[in-house]
């Protein structure tokens, strides 16, 4: 610890002398109380002002830190002299009595809102008051609004004794320093201490705080990705670094790193990395703290901005200020998990008799493996059982061996020596553009992408390093980027590692029953690296402005680099430029109108880049995060490629005459299907259903589907019901199923939407058909807000939910019912969505394709549906797509029968929408405007 130096208005002496003043009659009298509290307050008050003032940008927050340490030094020390003074006799020395700073107190750095850790230490011969002093000074404190943490009273004995046996407590004891009292019990503490951890236990201390980190990551979240993380105890945050800190005290002494740098392995850049890293942690973590007034490091969305702005980021043309500073933080994250990790790997190669088995700091080991002819060849060996170079220099000369260090780690299952990721770090000039170009590092790195078991743990080491962004600088551009809104759960770069994993899992066969679809046509593909190249690069365009156009761009120059032919080229940049095609038509375009599918089988044009696709837009989609994919979304995308492929299946795009004879023959055949099966129990209603039903119906549902629909219609008919509403979940599409029977009428949807919301049943999907005779069958696809299928944890609420439709489709929407509209937290209120609408005329062939998009809510559907509705707008399909914050609801209309064309009536059209968009949006605003917390834009990018 480095005790900073206080101004002469916080003087320690100073405060002595006020509560000597103040407490002249005793602090056991209320007025003395009161009046040494109120010194302690205003000094404390000073003191953290002081501490505020140190901040300056993006820096300042360690030496803030170490002031209001030295500020709570002179606090305790100063309330300590008071007290015992008093409860000692007259000239009593306070012998046997010692008030100890342990844990981060103990270290020197507190933030705002930390525990003052204290241990009051007894010698042999503790003075009598011993206790009365303890409790005075720690109800002093409390009352002055100071947390004490731990607070114990110990012997040297009962302390050695807890130490021996609590990792915890003996992680607190490396930080002990005196405070007050006396220095005899102390000094006998640290001598036991310094022969018990430094000494004889020093091996098991090393592997318990290793195991006490991986499990303090594993209950935070193994990635140090997370777009909201922990500041204290997150991976790659300030509680790395203080471990690594307290394994190298333990094992090396007070200059441990000193003595690293001297020997190689660290670098005076990476001890400038550490302090950089822990000055960031530390000024965000104090701004954290002064804006929410309580304990609590996460990084939440709502503190963000804020934070941001405190530390004086700008949003610059393309890239907002709360991106810059996340992105800021994700690369001091990446530098304290480079730092620990060869801190750790040292210290097992040190202090771990046997080579590692199955350790990986770096990556996964399996087993203990010696060094043959082809490694030594390649310029490698093997030490301590981790791959090492067999001589570093060598780098300076062919700088592919960093890329063929990785190719060998990955294909032979070994950890990288702490040496060996050092060497890496520290050769990085070398990557230049002679080596991109290189065809053996080319083919080093396909080795890895493709061969690997798991690629995204090679490729994230890789990153790590620098390695992977320097060779390709596409993907260099997005590491540690974020996307501030509530969709991403990663940063863009481990997203996309992610994506690599999902990837070789399905070529693995290890999810037929999630992804039976690109389970069966993986192997089919023949351009197996284009699709990988495709992943790696699908979002190098972020943050660079339109991100498909520019990921095309960059694709095509990673591609290139790599020494791949013009067509291959062209096939990965054309991945990468559609990489949302799919996604946005399977969830926002109605898959039973022949344009949709059409258009769709005009852009991929192939059953091979289908099949691209295909699997691209499904490792995109589960790669996002936890619970964004979900049966509803995999069969909208099975849909979209069965229609698709059934048009391209000739291998090539047909006209477009003869592609809507395929469909309207694919049509045809579902209604004989459809009669064949129905002829024998209701050949008069096979006969009218098959006629009253358009195309549209019979494309858009399977024949299971079409047959259960089928039973449900002709139940009501029997009923004589003209009115009737069935609910079940389907299990397959992760949604509970809504069919409406009813006669048509303006409004009808927007009715049925609202009693669905009313029970709060998220409409994921709907389509809507009108038979002949002027009868509505619409079809709801509805889910609980957490994406279950609705009815999923209360079976009851299907009961209620079918009575409620039924009462709506037969006597309009309840006037007097409201919709409750879910309260917007905080950390939801952070982002900005900006609504937009657009129109498109020539999406459909008979009807105009609205896409609105705001605000998620609960109402927005029924309040657009009921905007068309008021407007004189049928509607034919509706689709409901959604980003964490944003939604956005696609509507099929006619006005009259007809498409919508008029200028005029779409310029209305757009402007209903938006006032209807808006007006929550800025209710939002307004509400949130007292918070004194800044609100930045939502991303757009996905």
């Amino acid at each position: 610890m480095r005790p900073s130096s206080l101004p002469a208005s916080l003087d320690g002496l100073r405060l002595r002398a006020e509560l000597a003043a103040a407490t002249r009659s005793g602090w056991d009298t209320s007025s003395a109380r009161q009046a040494g509290l109120a010194k302690l307050k205003k000094f404390v008050a000073r003191g953290e002002a002081h501490a505020r003032s140190c901040l300056d940008g993006k820096t300042g927050g360690l030496e803030a830190a170490r002031v209001l340490s030295s500020v709570m030094n002179a606090v305790v020390r100063a309330l300590f002299d008071s007290i015992a003074v008093e409860v000692l006799a007259e000239g009593e020395p306070c012998e046997g009595l010692t008030v100890c700073a342990v844990g981060g107190f103990g270290a020197g750095e507190l933030a705002p809102q930390s525990d003052i850790d204290l241990l009051f230490l007894l010698g042999e011969r503790p003075p009598a008051g011993y206790q009365l002093i303890v409790d005075r000074v720690a109800y002093a404190m409390w009352d002055s609004g100071l947390t004490v943490g731990g607070g114990a009273v110990r012997t040297v004995g009962e302390t050695i004794e807890l130490a021996a046996t609590n990792v915890a407590e003996r992680t607190a004891l490396l930080d002990l320093r005196i405070l007050a009292g006396d220095d005899q019990p102390i000094s006998a503490l640290k001598q036991r201490f310094d022969i018990n951890v430094r000494g004889e236990e020093a091996a098991g201390f090393v592997m318990a705080k290793l195991a006490e980190r991986d499990a303090r990551v594993d209950k935070q979240g193994d990635s140090r990705y997370a777009v909201e993380p922990n500041v204290k105890d997150g991976k790659g945050a300030l509680r790395d670094l203080q471990t690594l800190r307290w394994l190298a005290q333990v094992l090396y002494g007070n200059d441990a790193l000193e003595r690293w740098v001297a020997n190689g392995l660290l670098s005076v850049q990476d001890v400038e990395r550490y302090l950089s890293a822990e000055d960031f942690f530390w000024t965000v973590r104090f701004h954290m703290h002064a804006l929410t007034g309580r304990k609590d490091d996460r990084l939440t969305f709502d503190l963000q901005p804020e934070v941001a702005a405190r530390m004086g980021y700008q949003d610059a043309d393309q890239v907002l200020a709360v991106e810059s500073f996340m992105r800021d933080y994700f690369r001091a994250a990446i530098d304290v998990g480079a730092l620990t990790r060869l801190v750790c790997a040292k210290l097992e190669a040190d202090e771990l008799k046997d080579p590692p088995a199955g350790i990986g700091r770096f990556m996964p080991a399996h087993g203990v493996q010696e060094a043959d002819d082809a490694l030594t060849e390649a310029g490698f060996r093997i030490r301590s059982g981790r791959l090492d170079f067999a001589n570093a220099t060598a780098i300076e000369s062919d700088p592919v061996l960093m890329l063929r260090l990785f190719e060998f780690a990955s294909a032979r299952h070994l950890d990288l020596h702490p040496d060996a990721v050092s060497a890496i770090s520290h050769s990085l000039r070398h990557v230049d553009d002679a080596l991109r170009n290189d065809s053996r590092a080319a083919r080093a790195f396909f080795a890895v992408l493709l061969e690997a078991d798991d690629p995204r743990i090679t490729l994230r080491a890789m990153t790590e390093a620098g390695l992977l962004g320097a060779f390709i600088p596409e993907f260099g551009d997005i590491v540690a980027r974020t996307q501030f809104n509530m969709y991403h759960r990663y940063t863009v770069d481990e997203h996309t590692l992610n994506a690599l994993g999902f990837l070789r899992e399905i070529e693995q066969g290890k999810h037929p029953v999630e992804h039976p679809l690109s389970t069966r046509i993986l192997p089919e593909i023949s351009h197996r690296r284009a699709l990988h190249l495709a992943v790696l690069l699908h979002d190098t365009g972020k943050g660079a402005g339109d991100q498909c156009i520019e990921g095309e761009v960059r694709a095509k120059a990673a591609c290139a680099r790599l020494g791949l032919e013009d067509k291959e080229c062209e096939l990965v940049s054309w991945l990468v430029r559609h990489h949302l095609d799919m996604n946005d038509v399977a969830q926002r375009r109605d898959l039973s109108d022949p344009r949709t599918v059409l258009d769709f089988a005009s852009l991929v044009a192939t059953p091979e880049r289908l099949r691209l696709l295909t699997v691209l837009t499904v490792v995109d989609i589960r790669a996002v995060g936890p619970g964004v994919w979900n049966g509803w979304k995999a069969q909208l995308l099975r849909d979209l490629y069965s229609a698709t492929s059934a048009v391209l299946r000739e291998g090539k795009s047909p006209e477009e005459e003869e592609a809507r004879e395929r469909l309207a023959g694919r049509a045809d055949r579902a209604r004989r299907l459809f009669r064949d099966r129905l002829d024998r129990v209701d050949p008069a209603f096979a006969e009218r259903w098959t006629q009253d039903l358009d195309d549209p119906y019979w494309l858009a549902f399977s024949e299971s589907d079409r047959l259960r629909h089928a039973a449900f219609v002709r139940a009501a008919a029997r009923r004589k019901q003209e009115i009737a509403c069935g609910v079940r979940i389907d299990k397959r599409r992760s949604a509970a199923e809504v069919l409406v029977l009813a006669p048509d009428r303006d409004g009808l949807f927007a009715d049925l939407v609202g009693a669905l919301a009313l029970n709060g049943a998220n409409v994921v999907g709907a389509q809507v058909t009108t038979t002949a005779g002027g009868t509505a069958f619409d079809v709801f696809y509805v889910q609980e807000p957490g994406g279950k299928p609705f009815g999923w944890s209360d079976h009851h609420s299907l009961d209620r939910l079918r009575e409620a439709v039924r009462r709506a489709a037969g006597e309009g929407l309840d006037q007097t019912a409201t919709i409750p509209e879910r309260a917007v937290k905080r950390r939801e209120a952070a982002f900005a969505v900006s609504p937009y609408v657009q129109l498109d005329t020539d999406a459909a062939d008979n009807a105009l394709v609205i896409e609105a998009s705001g605000r998620d809510r609960p109402r927005l559907l029924h309040d657009l549906a009921r905007g068309l509705a008021d407007m004189g707008l049928s509607l034919q399909a509706a689709r409901i797509d959604g980003y964490g914050e944003r939604a956005v609801d696609s509507f099929y209309v006619t006005d009259d029968g007809e498409k919508v064309t008029d200028p005029d009536r779409l310029k209305a059209i757009r402007e209903t929408l938006m006032g209807i968009l808006a007006e929550p949006e800025n209710a939002v605003a307004d509400r949130h405007a007292g918070d004194g917390l800044s609100r930045a834009l939502a991303s757009p990018g996905r």
